[in-house]
């Protein structure tokens, strides 16, 4: 998921748009995109389209409910689930027992159990609170798929700076370092700016530096600018390639570690190889080689 692209639940006529899109997964905004007057038509518009023309369409379908503590959460809910998009996106996840009541609601509204695992949860991380919680949040339950970054409420509303890499960065690692812990993706954030490139290249690059799997985007051209970051190049795919053939080599011989290219390659090598051949389809999403 390079790449994933917001559209309002209250634009209809932008949804076929948006799957004609380059964009890896679409996500439908019930949340912030949608007035209060018109969460309860979004909400059915939405629902329709994810369990009609997005249901086997190859890219992801992700919908944003509102918060659990608000009065939409509740309806969102019983609208969405039962269409079975990929992802049901919580925002403003503070706390684990949030998350376990997310997915015991989740859990009775998905009666289509004959179609298959039903749709997961990715948590959305911004707050002072939730951030310093992530790692408990992030393992709550087994249907937490990953962690997003929301760095417009975790900054903006704290008066802290965006533009300062070094708070980037300090946010982006706790992040990254908390799913690492709980065993699930970090996902980074949109940036607000859809104009230049820059300032969304610069986050972009920093999260896949940090092991994020990909950036939010809030419109089409953003996505471009998102899978040439994310996209693994080349020379990276080739050396993951070897390290997988190497290995497999190593384990006919009993030989834990081995050298490749005059370094000494291990286990935690391995597994940055075959997370790049998953990135690029040649290994199954969350499979190994090993």
């Amino acid at each position: 998921m390079r790449s994933k692209l917001f559209v309002p639940g209250a634009r209809p006529e932008l949804f076929s748009k948006a799957y004609a899109s380059a964009a890896d997964a679409v996500s439908f905004d019930l949340e912030d995109a949608v007035a209060e007057d018109l969460k309860t038509q979004a909400r059915a518009d939405v629902a329709a389209f994810v369990a009609g023309p997005a249901r086997g369409a190859p890219k992801l379908s992700i919908v944003r409910v509102n918060a659990i503590d608000s009065p939409h959460f509740a309806a969102d809910m019983a609208a969405i689930v039962p269409a079975r998009p990929h992802l049901v996106n919580l925002p403003k996840a503070e706390c684990p027992d949030q998350v376990r009541e997310a997915a015991a609601l989740l859990q009775r509204l998905d009666h289509d159990g004959d179609a298959g695992p039903g749709p997961r949860l990715l948590l959305n991380i911004e707050t002072p609170r939730g951030l310093r919680r992530a790692a408990e949040i992030a393992a709550a339950h087994p249907r937490v798929a990953g962690l997003q970054l929301g760095l417009g409420d975790l900054f903006e509303a704290q008066g802290i700076r965006r533009d300062d890499p070094a708070n980037l960065h300090a946010a982006m690692f706790r992040l990254a370092m908390a799913a690492a812990e709980a065993g699930v993706y970090a996902c980074d954030g949109a940036h607000p700016d859809f104009r230049e490139p820059e300032g969304f290249e610069h986050e972009a690059r920093m999260a896949q530096g940090l092991g994020f799997i990909g950036k939010s985007c809030i419109h089409p051209r953003q996505v471009e600018w998102a899978h040439a970051v994310f996209t693994p190049s080349p020379d990276a795919l080739a050396w993951a390639r070897r390290v997988v053939a190497a290995a497999a080599e190593a384990r006919a011989r009993s030989l834990a570690a081995f050298a490749l290219d005059g370094r000494m390659v291990d286990r935690p090598y391995l597994q940055r190889a075959e997370r790049l051949l998953a990135q690029a389809g040649e290994l199954p999403d969350g499979g190994t080689a090993s």
